[in-house]
């Protein structure tokens, strides 16, 4: 009698999920989205397996998260349309695993790191819960206790100093000045 789907799916797939969970969290920077990740590797090797089982299975699942995290990047990337007919013209190969990407994605979350913990703390905890934990404003505004106004005006606030540090913008003034005035406050009562 043949082995079912979900009894080989647990027994050469779902064994490796601490592996698994791991090294996405070793090479994906966003660390909000590493079950994400798990969930449509899984899905893939699932659906993949329905049709024919991969003759060695951890390096399937493996090689499925690679591929996702590829699209992943490659869907973020902002280019025109005209650069990309260019860059299709030059078959031109880019290495998204390079150590030189890499390092500039570790610096560039590095930086919004650091952005995010210099955030005003009213700021920083409306922008985690609308952003990383996808909370409704409705809700946000009921947890805190405040407007749903107030929330939209300090999402966009926190939005507005989270780009600005990522991008390398010049850090404008008058965003400076609020950002220094509410540590200030937060530090003497």
């Amino acid at each position: 009698m043949s082995e079912s789907l979900q009894d080989w799916f647990k027994r050469e797939i779902v064994v490796h999920e601490r592996a698994l969970l791991r090294y996405i969290r070793n090479v994906w920077p966003q660390l909000g989205e590493v079950e994400d990740i798990r969930q449509e590797a899984y899905i893939r090797v699932y659906e993949a397996a329905g049709v024919a089982r991969p003759d060695a299975p951890k390096s399937f699942l493996f090689t499925v998260v690679r591929n996702i995290m590829a699209d992943r990047i490659r869907r973020r990337r902002v280019v025109s349309i005209e650069m990309q007919d260019d860059l299709d013209a030059l078959n031109i190969l880019i290495d998204e695993n390079s150590p030189e990407h890499c390092v500039g994605v570790r610096e560039e979350f590095l930086k919004l790191v650091a952005a995010f913990e210099a955030l005003p703390i009213e700021c920083r905890d409306v922008v985690w819960l609308r952003k990383v934990e996808r909370l409704t404003q409705k809700d946000v505004s009921r947890r805190l206790g405040v407007s749903q106004r107030t929330i939209e005006k300090r999402v966009a606030r926190g939005i507005r100093i989270l780009a600005k540090a990522v991008f390398n913008e010049a850090p404008d003034p008058k965003v400076q000045a609020e950002v220094s005035t509410d540590r200030t406050e937060r530090e003497h009562g």
